[in-house]
């Protein structure tokens, strides 16, 4: 939301101040408002204009066609504040928080669990993002603090900073809102850079009730500007930005870029001031906040926003744009704009304070990146010219963390290195651990599943799967703390339909259950005008139909649906393509490719035992034809999902085998597997429980969590059959670390009987009321769990 200001007497137009800024002229708030506003032929020469500025900026830095990131964790330390920002999701109450069985902080365990974890995959950044001082609003954050010997939350803050690099060798990037000059003099020694939004220099947002920051004693412009200037007297590098959309007018968000090129400039050290980056960040509007119902901020306005930070702040500045606040075709015209950083990406956890909007996949990142020209390229949490000049700018306790990680010519990261602890770091009982607080009454197993699952051993697991009681209940606690601070808070749903591809009869359908390709096509359409965004078709043909149907199917259904996603077929169903069709695994494979397959079904198996398929499905695939087709699938760019089918005649020890096969594959193929479903198997061969006489809830409570656990730093999401268990069961389980519906398996209005699961349906709204209960977000996804474009309303299934 945009408010305009009444038009103002000015003898510049667009075109002059493009002229002006092509000649290098300073840029001053009327003529940054100007530009703001340009369009048509002068919006297309301000893009121009800023991408040669950026480009000139990299090239004198080295970087050429560089585009940079830092690889991270996001540690959302505490989500209690003292402020009341109309449109944040990221804060909790006391009340909310026992609600959600969350504590008032994360404790340093928690904090370990989740940044070793992301040490592993290679991140070298940990975001610590949190609350502004909730001790001065909140008792039980004041309580928490004196029970753990803190004096404050910035106390706090530094010493799970340190903590981090003396455990795992990452880099700590403080976000911890407002900062007097010397509480920033005291975090200094504990992390390369931190930072604070500006936001707005809006005083009328944070002094008229009822606008966004009213209410809110850190979003005081005058303070947050202070707060600016003495991260620069500290010489601490900074991060900083706008946010557009937030009700703010057009002359503020020009006045804004000018007041923080003001600040950077009073304190420059042999040219480079502290602002080490200028997040340019749309508004996106929050359910369940005052600002609900705001529209978020055009892409023109957003774009007119970034191309005037990069001319207004010059080409030396660092002008970044969040990626997954954005749609991927809409990156093009933010680099057009003159962004050349994407910010902090991470390949673990979620983004706690856009918790809808899911971070995109690095190896995605990057190809859309090559697309556009550039390279992308990893960076430390402290950008490269405050690397390179690390006396200057860097506590000299960190110069050792910083430069074993650095590219010491460059300043960017060190390709392929991961982070590693010194030799020599502290102890941690010299960092004021309080292990006796902290831990009392925590398996030390469940502490060793959360924080590195790999040095868990096969007996141990089996002793976690089998758990009753409080063991039961604090294992379920355990792995919804693991699934919080990675994945997040988010419940996720596809809206989708099946369909049972050995259903298909090429001569036309006999009955109910089967159909031919007009209805494929029907069916393909229907499921779009109903809100889909997934067509799901699966199921061995019969011997009597050609193989090519495989084809043909999907063929037909992408011609009928050019925007719906096909997830297409089980390694079952593609092996007898491959053998029947005679076009071997690879050829079937690149045949569903070129079809119009998007993702495959990673279904058809039970356990991953031959002794458990022999007698319970002896018609599946033989365990090592399901691997090398899913391998194989994983190797040609297909993602795919994995199950367990559990509760008939498998062991704990084999569950557990499953699990860690699973682990190995995803290790092999990639990252191919999106996600992990347990499935209960039912009866009458079903429904063994491990334990004699544990409840079936329970059997599927210790299911879900040993899953999170094991699977956790690898297969991301784990999903909650809900078929099976039901909904009741299915909010239980989503507290055990599951974080996905699935599917809301619409029957829709053309042969409803030719999917599987017909007759069972989860509407998005009945789905979104089950995560309200759980005090969770909801979100619409993608089939590969990325941001749906055009969210259905919702009413699909119910039509």
């Amino acid at each position: 939301m945009t408010l305009l200001d009444p038009v103002r007497a000015s003898r510049l137009s667009a075109r002059d101040v493009l002229a002006r800024a092509e000649s290098g002229a300073r840029l001053e708030v009327d003529e940054a408002e100007i530009l703001l506003q340009a369009e048509g032929a002068d919006f297309e020469r301000m893009l121009e204009l800023a991408a040669s500025v950026r480009t000139a900026g990299l090239d004198a830095a080295g970087r050429g066609r560089i585009l940079t990131y830092s690889r991270k964790v996001f540690v959302p330390l505490t989500t209690l504040c003292r402020d009341r920002c109309h449109y944040c999701v990221f804060v909790d109450t006391p009340s909310q928080l026992k609600k959600k069985h969350k504590p008032a902080f994360m404790s340093p365990e928690q904090v370990l669990a989740v940044v070793r974890q992301g040490q592993a995959m290679g991140c070298k950044e940990a975001l610590l993002t949190l609350g502004d001082r909730p001790e001065d609003r909140w008792p039980e954050a004041r309580e928490w603090l004196d029970d753990h010997g803190f004096a404050s939350t910035l106390d706090y803050v530094g010493h799970i900073a340190r903590l981090i690099t003396a455990e795992t060798g990452m880099l700590a990037h403080l976000n911890p809102g407002v900062m007097s000059l010397a509480e920033l003099e005291t975090l200094r020694p504990t992390a390369p850079s931190m930072g604070m939004m500006l936001e707005t220099t809006s005083r009328r947002l944070f002094a008229e009730p009822g606008q966004v920051h009213f209410g809110s004693p850190d979003k005081d412009p005058a303070v947050r500007l202070a707060v600016i200037q003495d991260a620069g007297r500290a010489r601490v590098p900074f991060t900083t930005g706008i946010l557009v959309g937030i009700g703010e007018t057009i002359r503020d968000r020009a006045e804004s870029l000018v007041a923080i090129r003001a600040a950077d400039e009073a304190h420059r050290v042999d040219g480079i001031g502290h602002v080490q980056e200028v997040i340019v960040q749309n508004f996106r509007a929050k359910p369940r906040t005052a600002m609900q119902g705001a529209p978020d901020a055009t892409m023109r306005e957003y774009v007119a926003a970034v191309a005037t930070a990069r001319l207004v702040l010059g080409p030396h500045a660092r002008v970044q744009v969040p990626p997954n606040l954005s749609d991927a075709r809409e990156l093009e015209l933010l680099v057009r704009a003159g962004a050349d950083d994407w910010g902090g990406v991470s390949p673990l956890t979620a983004d706690h304070v856009n918790p809808e909007r899911p971070w995109p996949q690095l190896d995605e990142l990057a190809e859309r990146t090559a697309e556009l020209g550039f390279t992308l390229t990893e960076r430390l949490t402290a950008q490269p010219d405050y690397v390179t000049d690390a006396a200057a700018w860097i506590d000299p306790g960190l110069h050792e963390a910083v430069a074993r990680l650095a590219d010491p010519a460059t300043g960017l990261a060190k390709p392929d290195t991961s982070p590693v602890a010194a030799s020599d770091r502290p102890r941690r009982s010299e960092l004021r651990l309080s292990v006796v607080n902290v831990t009392a009454g925590v398996d030390p197993l469940l502490e060793r599943a959360a924080t590195d699952p790999l040095t868990v051993d096969d007996a141990e697991w089996e002793r976690l799967l089998t758990a009753t009681g409080s063991d039961l209940d604090q294992l379920t606690a355990t792995a919804d703390d693991v699934r919080r601070y990675t994945v997040g808070e988010a419940v996720s749903l596809v809206v989708n339909r099946n369909l049972t591809s050995t259903g298909f009869r090429a001569a036309g359908p006999i009955d109910a259950d089967t159909f031919d390709l007009g209805d494929v096509a029907a069916i393909a359409a229907d499921a779009v005008a109903l809100g889909a965004t997934e067509l799901c078709i699966q199921g061995r043909l019969t011997e009597g139909e050609d193989p090519e149907a495989y084809l043909e199917i999907v063929r037909t259904a992408r011609a009928a649906a050019p925007t719906l996603h096909l997830h297409a077929y089980r390694p079952q169903d593609v092996w007898d393509l491959a053998d029947r069709g005679g076009l071997g695994l690879t050829g079937a494979l690149a045949a569903l490719r070129e079809a119009g397959v998007d993702t495959v079904p990673g279904t058809g198996v039970k356990v991953l035992s031959e002794r458990v398929r022999a007698a319970v499905a002896p018609g599946d695939l033989e365990i090592d034809r399901w691997e090398e087709g899913i391998t194989a699938a994983h190797r040609a760019g297909f993602r795919s999902t994995s199950v367990l089918f559990y509760g008939h005649i498998e062991t704990a020890a084999e569950r557990i085998a499953h699990l860690r096969r699973l682990r190995a594959l995803q290790t092999a193929g990639g990252g191919g597997f999106t996600e992990f479903v347990p499935i209960p198997l039912p009866g009458p061969a079903g429904g063994v429980p491990l334990v004699a006489g544990r409840a079936a809830i329970d059997e599927h409570r210790a299911m879900v969590a040993v899953s999170r656990l094991l699977l956790s730093g690898s297969i991301p999401h784990i999903q909650i059959p809900w078929t099976r268990v039901g909904r009741a069961d299915a909010a239980v389980l989503l507290g055990a670390g599951g974080d996905d519906l699935g599917g809301t398996l619409l029957d829709g209005r053309v042969k409803p009987e030719a999917g599987i699961e017909y007759g069972q349906q989860l509407p998005t709204a009945d789905a979104a009321a089950i995560a309200a209960r759980l005090f969770r977000p909801f979100r619409l996804r993608t089939t590969d769990y990325r941001t749906v474009s055009h969210p259905s309303s919702g009413i699909g299934a119910a039509e």
